[in-house]
């Protein structure tokens, strides 16, 4: 995975109202913590974090106030729930050779079978990485896998080096019968026409 440099600020000001002031510069509040060491406070170009979050797991070079680069993971990141903007993020201080664990995204990959329909359990996995080397997903294969196969974590082949944290019998997908999937959805939509009115319905129908 590539490194994304970015140029961080100190921050001196702490509350509510120094964060408002720092995001109205454009700029996102965050946390360096890790190894033992007291939290750094900084601030983030925010156009610039925007981009690299687009990332899963991200590794980011943070160079503070000329100091050196410091390597790091987003931990946890705030958003605005109505603009989706970051409001604050946690960043996790790592080393090279240094193991993580961390979740990656489940990709499924091919074509269903012909009368098959996938059915995916698991969107993301925990593994354990290399913090330089944490892969950006992995890629599960459909393709020939035939009605009623089910594919479990201990089946997803991952990286050299990455190491699966997620329990093996945890049921990443399976492939079901679409017409049978099909039917249920039809006996679901007809049970919801047919249900049994409550009772302040049925006294209200009596009452017109």
């Amino acid at each position: 995975m590539s490194e994304v440099r970015i140029a961080a600020e100190p921050r001196t000001e702490f509350g509510k109202g120094a964060a408002r002031r720092t995001r109205r510069a454009g700029k996102v509040p965050a946390v360096l913590y890790g190894h033992g060491t007291d939290p750094v406070h900084i601030a983030l170009p925010g156009h610039e974090l925007m981009l690299a979050l687009k990332t899963a797991n991200v590794l980011l070079s943070i160079e503070v106030d000329g100091k050196g680069a410091e390597l790091a993971l987003p931990k946890d990141v705030q958003r605005d729930p109505i603009k989706g903007s970051i409001e604050h993020v946690d960043l996790l201080a790592v080393k090279r050779g240094e193991k993580v664990t961390v979740e990656i995204p489940v990709n499924v990959v091919g074509d269903v079978v012909a009368g098959g329909v996938v059915a995916q359990e698991t969107v993301q996995l925990s593994v354990e990485a290399e913090a330089t080397h944490i892969p950006t997903a992995v890629d599960v294969a459909i393709d020939g896998l035939e009605v009623g196969t089910q594919v479990h974590a201990s089946s997803v082949k991952l990286p050299a080096g990455v190491i699966l944290v997620t329990d093996a019998e945890a049921l990443i997908l399976q492939i079901n019968d679409a017409s049978a999937s099909a039917g249920d959805t039809e006996g679901e939509a007809a049970a919801a026409e047919t249900e049994v009115p409550t009772e302040a319905e049925a006294a209200e129908a009596a009452a017109e």
